[in-house]
């Protein structure tokens, strides 16, 4: 290990040596001014040295030299012939290059000497040299010398990288990847950085941020956010929704301007949609197109919204046919600045690997049968697009990252798989980010970050053998046919002239290009010719099969409308009879009502009437009574004037 008295960590002890000796472009040097310090041989090692450290050179001896090695043998030299170059050197002699060993790890590495190794190991040798055994996924490679094709490479990186995330955002401006917010322990980040894609060289931006309210910008913390996205537009990057620790209501979309590094909140009209995380945002023209996520309940979503660029109003798209189910972590990408693709995604439960197509002029959805090696299911993946090509690189099922770098042809719908990885790599991880540079002369694809068991914060590049050029040739030929036979439903008539088109062009392709060849190029021409007529011939049989097909489906759709009117119209007969009879059995509740209030009414009588009766028959007893007492009293002064006494009383 190397010893506690270096105060400087590698690689940053190398970059002060050779800003000492004015070897970092600030001071024009050479091999006479190094000479001028030290003996000629010293000169010209540091100088091969410091070639070897970015593989400029291929001295015998140096060019296979790893990285890490020339430079402790630059910081070596250097402090054996100027012990004084920097304020605190160390106390001993430097302990050699041997000696040193750097973690096996590509983070550790990474977070610890400030610059990103790739995933190798660094072992001792019987004779003392270090030796570097690499991945077998990912070969570290310096940028200068991208030269595989489909094949990821680690390059090797300058600056203090990021903190290793996942679920950041991450967009291309003028050959810089800038790269923004994300999640690490599960705590939201805000910072934002840039990786220059030219020189490999990362670094930090200062951001401001501005307020309504503010008048002047004032150095301020930006919201923290991970789950968001990140558009490149007119020289500016727009952030999009995203999780935070305190969200608000409706979704924010932030503005940065790259010119004075300050962040702010884009005004826009309309309805916002609400807030949310792992939506997916396409740039189609001027409108950004806004589907799915996660809300801050935790709800997943499948809705539709758009934001007008120009406008910078916000409309929801009530869009026909049947959409994906509600998801977040999904893919999307735009075909032919027409059609909106989702792929994948996750709930709660489950992963998806199902294709969706939203055609953007009729805003209709429709799912369509996947060829070739079609993806498993996952989410957190990333994509990019390359000409007719997309490419999906990462995600995983909740149980293991998906190894394989695939593509899809939009215009096909053919999946394939480009390469894959071992599944401890990088970029089998969810949430990293993909973006697509230029990169001398050629397209690259740059991945960052992600998750995969532990936070990283690696920069891996591929070259696809693909080519811009495949969408432009495909777009001259059928402009928008081509994509329109594979993604949407289109009619006989432009299926037809999309093969017509498609075989011309190709055969005054080929014509033009042997003009001038010899016989034997004229000969492979015409059987080129001959094999793409017989294709045509086996089209148009299939086109006729498909023309039979398509009238018998118009006859089964007729017959279907027709029985549909009338099963239709018996609907509405029912439902005038359910009315009427409705309306009858409301008559009819009224009826009863009534009569029984009439019922009620007659027993209160019959009681009254009862009562009558036995007051009546009461007052007859007693009206009998009193009479034969009359009697009686009557018969008494009969008797008396008869002789007989009365009774006693």
């Amino acid at each position: 290990m190397a010893k506690a008295s270096a105060t400087l960590a590698y690689p940053d002890r190398f970059y002060a040596a050779a800003s000492y000796l004015g070897l970092d472009g600030s001071v024009p040097s050479s091999v006479k001014q190094l000479s001028s310090k030290f003996s000629n041989d010293t000169a010209l090692l540091l100088h091969a040295l410091h070639k070897q450290m970015y593989m400029f050179t291929s001295w015998q001896g140096l060019g296979t030299m790893p990285s890490i090695d020339a430079m402790r043998h630059f910081v070596k030299i250097l402090e054996e012939g100027d012990p004084s170059w920097y304020p605190n050197p160390p106390n001993s002699a430097p302990e050699p290059a041997v000696d040193f060993q750097i973690s096996s790890t590509k983070a550790e590495a990474s977070v610890e000497n400030g610059g990103s190794f790739g995933e190798t190991m660094t072992t001792a040798t019987e004779d003392g040299r270090l030796m570097e055994t690499q991945d077998k996924d990912v070969v570290l490679e310096n940028p200068n010398t991208i030269s595989v094709y489909n094949q990821w490479t680690a390059p090797f990186t300058l600056g203090q990288p990021p903190k290793a995330r996942y679920e950041h955002g991450a967009a291309v401006i003028q050959d810089k990847m800038y790269m923004y917010g994300g999640n690490h322990n599960g705590r939201y980040l805000g910072d934002l950085h840039v990786l220059d894609l030219k020189n490999w060289t990362w670094s930090r931006v200062e951001t401001k941020v501005v307020t309504e309210s503010q008048e002047t910008s004032s150095p301020a913390t930006l919201t923290h956010c991970a789950g968001h996205s990140l558009i490149p537009w007119d020289n500016k990057l727009l952030s999009i929704g995203g999780h935070a620790k305190d969200p608000s209501e409706s979704i924010l979309v932030k503005v940065f301007d790259l010119h004075t590094c300050i962040w702010s909140i884009l005004k826009t009209d309309g309805k916002p949609p609400i807030s949310r995380g792992g939506q997916s945002v396409t740039l189609v023209g001027k409108k950004l197109v806004i589907f799915g996520g996660q809300d801050v309940n935790k709800s997943l979503l499948n809705d539709l919204h758009l934001l007008d660029l120009d406008t910078m109003t916000w409309d929801e798209i009530d869009a026909v046919g049947s959409p994906p189910s509600p998801r977040s972590d999904h893919a999307a990408a735009v075909h032919a600045e027409r059609y909106l693709l989702i792929f994948g995604g996750g709930s709660h439960t489950n992963c998806f690997s199902d294709l969706h197509v939203l055609d953007l002029q009729t805003m209709e959805w429709s799912r369509h049968a996947q060829q070739g090696d079609v993806p498993s299911p996952r989410a957190g993946h990333a994509g990019v697009t390359i000409g007719e090509n997309w490419f999906i690189v990462g995600g995983g099922d909740n149980k293991s990252g998906a190894c394989e770098t695939v593509v899809l042809n939009m215009s096909t719908l053919a999946w394939s798989v480009l390469t894959s990885v071992q599944g401890g790599v990088p970029l089998a991880s969810e949430g990293l980010s993909l973006v697509v540079s230029a990169y001398n002369g050629e397209d690259v694809i740059v991945a960052f970050g992600g998750y995969n068991g532990r936070y990283n914060n690696e920069v891996n590049v591929l070259k696809p053998s693909h080519k811009s050029s495949l969408k432009s040739k495909i777009m001259e030929a059928s402009p928008v046919r081509d994509s329109v036979s594979a993604v949407n439903n289109a009619t006989t008539r432009d299926i037809e002239s999309e093969i017509g088109v498609s075989q011309e062009s190709k055969v005054r392709e080929i014509v033009v290009d042997n003009v001038n060849s010899g016989s034997k190029v004229e000969g492979k021409s015409e059987r080129i010719i001959t094999s793409l007529r017989s294709e045509k011939e086996e089209l148009e049989a299939s086109l006729s099969k498909e023309k039979i097909q398509t009238l018998q489906l118009k006859e089964e759709l007729t017959e279907t409308e027709t029985r549909s009117a009338e099963l239709y119209k018996e609907l509405h007969s029912v439902r005038s009879q359910l009315a009427a009879e409705q309306s009858r059995c409301f008559k009819l509740e009224v009826e009863v009502a009534e009569v029984r209030q009439k019922l009620q009414t007659m027993e209160t009588l019959e009681k009254e009437l009862e009562l009558l009766h036995r007051q009546r028959a009461v007052a007859s007893e007693q009206a009998a009574v009193n009479m034969n007492g009359k009697r009686q009293s009557s018969g008494g002064v009969w008797g008396w004037l008869a002789g007989t006494p009365p009774p006693k009383t």
